[in-house]
């Protein structure tokens, strides 16, 4: 609570008021303090990763009576976000595994989606993003169970302990569920890497997603 709380006070994201929605601005702080996230995603891409075609797409379906100004501020706030993966300080190490739905549902159309998942290959490319992809051949695995979530790392102290205690964010529908106790962060800890074992490597998931985009451009 007191992280929430600090990074809310000096938040960048404070621009844009009203169009975040209610409670995200949260999750944003945290993000934003974080050294580390790994995420687990089984329908769609992380908001880290989206391009801005494909971000529209999801809140014009979530929010079909949207003004095109507020949707438009909406899309600016997820591409803002993405800055955590370029800063030049303290970059953001993210680790991402996608279930192959993800792929596969189409999300704004062919150009949307050929152009979103050929990002995901540009970006796999810098050296803190880790992208996996879980096959539906892989059957059953953690994530068929946790359903998506993330898992924030903070900074360590100066004698290596943790400045504030890792936490794990699952979006739901009506809100958010913020988890930080021992017991769940092992748990999900756990889940993650058994969902990493059952994903291809990085070069075989890049591999499948340049497929899967060549797919959409095809028609």
């Amino acid at each position: 609570m007191g992280l929430a709380k600090e990074t809310k006070a000096r938040g960048w994201w404070h621009a844009y008021g009203e169009v975040i929605p209610d409670g995200f601005d949260v999750y944003v702080g945290l993000e934003d303090a974080a050294w580390k996230a790994s995420t687990y995603e089984s329908d769609l891409v992380p908001g880290l990763l989206q391009t801005a075609g494909y971000a529209r797409a999801i809140m014009r379906a979530d929010q079909p009576d949207i003004s095109e100004e507020d949707l438009d501020r909406r899309v600016r706030l997820r591409t803002d976000q993405q800055a955590l993966l370029t800063r030049v300080t303290r970059p953001l190490e993210f680790e991402a595994v996608l279930g192959e739905a993800v792929l596969r549902r189409s999300i704004g159309g062919r150009e949307v989606m050929a152009e979103q998942l050929a990002h995901l290959v540009y970006v796999a490319e810098r050296p803190n993003v880790t992208l996996r992809v879980v096959p539906f051949a892989a059957g059953m695995h953690p994530g068929v169970l946790t359903g998506a979530f993330v898992l924030l790392r903070f900074p360590l102290n100066g004698d290596g302990s943790e400045s504030e205690p890792p936490t794990v964010y699952a979006d739901g529908y009506t809100g958010g569920l913020y988890l930080d106790k021992p017991h769940e962060i092992e748990q999900y800890d756990r889940a993650f890497r058994g969902i990493r074992e059952a994903a291809h490597d990085e070069q075989a998931s890049l591999r499948l997603l340049a497929e899967v985009a060549g797919s959409y451009e095809k028609g």
